[in-house]
């Protein structure tokens, strides 16, 4: 109020495009070095804080990052923000372990090798310290605790160690038939712990009190151990996981069915999806990618190679249609091609954090859905629509099937998807927002920008939703002439869920920024 007006504050427009920056690589490599195939990573996930990345990769390993920035302050990021408390760091992780989650296997009745590479991993609840995921390659989920142990050594004994090593030691083994004096207390010869050395004496006027040995900690080690192992319950290659959120069962997906777990059972399991025909030769669509919604427990979505998502409902019959939510594109007319649903095959889907939106990716598309609209994506964004006159070549040398990853900001802000050269994408998807910004997995991400349309274009659907379709780049090279790399792609990234930090894998290395 100022002399009796009321100020009536300015609309808020769409937020300004963020600026990235460079922030850590793990495993970067060295010019001309040679990336091993078992080290290349194939799987990224922050856990639910913030606080903890895991990566899984080729050779079968799991290799977990803890967060530092924040403990340096002695409280939690979100309390400092809330005291207004300036933080001049950005976001800095650390390796803090790693375990060979699968080794490769041989299926001896179908005659099939069994990859070790890490498909999917996934956190789950803590509890007592303790960090707990899952980690699944094509058929073997399991189930990991990761939990800090303390080494406990003997101490405070009457002997001084110092002294009494000499030629031997107080718990040697040897099988010396050299005589060997006893302890005061007795023993048995056959006890090897019951002797000392030769080079022992007692002190003058012997030892004034009897001191009962101690046990101490001394230091600590992370221990991961396989809680429960999840096998045998698919017949194709598994392509997620997702957790419910009621902590308690989770899902898996292959080709053709989804099966739900509950995570203290590993010998059964209920399938929730099929998709399998009768007749193999009727099979028209299969399952790409599955996900839970993250606040309804009895609720998922599914893609599949057309394009299409269903959104199911488990309190109804999910293995009929009719109970599940269809959202699909309806295709232009004319537009139909060899390669049309090759591309139009959606390789990921993700929940919003409120899960109002679904973000989907296909081979050259992002697309925003409203769970509450089924007549199309509220908004599309074009990853890389300069490859659309190579589709011929890609298809030859099969990078037309490559399956790249999408995720969404905390605040549903934004969103990012990967591309080859080692670029990724990060748009903008609030109302108004023209953002399309262009980044390379490099420890100079702006090197290499694309330029984008200064007015994105739009196209009206039906009346009931608005398509926003934006992202278009100059055909086949970067802002300084260099030509695109088909062979180097960025396959999988993850954004922190409630800050603006995206880790993204390139081959071997974990290239992490923030803005």
């Amino acid at each position: 109020m100022n002399g009796g007006d009321e100020v009536v504050p300015a609309p808020a427009g769409p937020p300004h495009p963020l600026d990235w920056k460079f922030s850590q690589v793990f495993g970067e490599r060295t010019a001309g070095e040679e990336v091993q195939e078992v080290d290349i990573i194939s799987a990224i996930e922050f856990d639910k804080s913030g606080d903890h990345l895991a990566t899984g990769d080729r050779g079968g390993r799991v290799v977990l990052f803890e967060r530092t920035d924040t403990k340096d302050h002695g409280a939690s990021r979100r309390d400092l923000e809330r005291m207004d408390y300036s933080i001049g760091r950005h976001p800095e992780f650390r390796y803090k372990t790693e375990f060979q989650s699968h080794e490769p296997e041989f299926d001896y009745l179908k005659s099939l090798e069994i990859e070790e590479k890490i498909n999917k991993i996934r956190w789950c609840l803590t509890a007592n310290g303790a960090l707990f995921l899952l980690s699944t390659n094509d058929k073997t989920i399991k189930f990991w605790k990761v939990q800090e142990k303390k080494v406990k050594k003997i101490s405070e004994m009457n002997i001084d160690l110092s002294k009494s090593m000499g030629n031997g030691c107080i718990a040697s083994s040897s099988n010396s038939s050299s005589s060997r004096p006893y302890l005061a207390n007795g023993g048995s010869p056959d006890r090897s712990y019951n002797y000392i050395s030769n080079d022992f004496s007692f002190p003058p006027g012997g030892i004034p009190s009897l001191r009962l040995p101690m046990v101490s900690s001394h230091e600590s080690s992370l221990v991961a151990r396989c809680r429960r192992v999840y096998a045998h319950a698919h017949d194709y290659h598994i392509n997620s996981i997702s957790n419910n959120s009621d902590g308690e069962t989770f899902i898996s997906a292959d080709d053709l069915r989804i099966n739900l777990w509950n995570l203290e059972i590993s010998s059964q399991s209920f399938n929730i999806v099929d998709v399998k025909p009768a007749n193999m030769e009727d099979l028209t669509e299969v399952i790409t990618s599955a996900e839970f919604h993250p606040t309804h427990c009895n609720m998922l979505a599914y893609s599949s190679s057309k394009g299409s998502i269903r959104l199911v409902d488990l309190r109804q019959s999910a293995l009929c249609d009719s109970h599940s939510k269809l959202f699909e594109e309806q295709e232009a007319p004319g537009s139909r091609s060899f390669f049309t649903e090759i591309i139009a095959s959606i390789s990921d889907i993700k929940f919003g954090k409120d899960g109002r939106y679904i973000l989907s990716r296909d081979y050259m598309t992002l697309k925003l859905w409203d769970i509450n609209m089924d007549s199309g994506p509220v908004a599309t964004f074009q990853v890389h629509e300069y490859l659309r006159p190579k589709l011929c070549d890609l298809y030859e040398n099969d990078s037309i099937f490559d399956k790249f990853e999408c995720c969404l900001s905390g605040d549903g802000l934004r969103v990012a998807t990967g591309s080859y050269s080692n670029l990724f994408r990060v748009f903008g998807c609030a109302a108004g927002s023209a953002e399309a910004t262009t980044l390379e997995a490099s420890k100079n991400p702006m090197r290499r920008q694309v330029p984008t349309p200064s007015r994105p274009s739009r196209s009206l659907g039906n009346s009931l939703t608005r398509v926003v379709r934006r992202g278009a780049e100059a055909p086949g090279v970067d802002a300084n002439g260099s030509s695109f790399d088909f062979t180097t792609k960025l396959l999988h990234l993850a954004w922190h869920p409630t800050e603006n930090s995206i880790a993204c894998a390139a081959a071997n290395s974990l290239y992490m920024y923030y803005a």
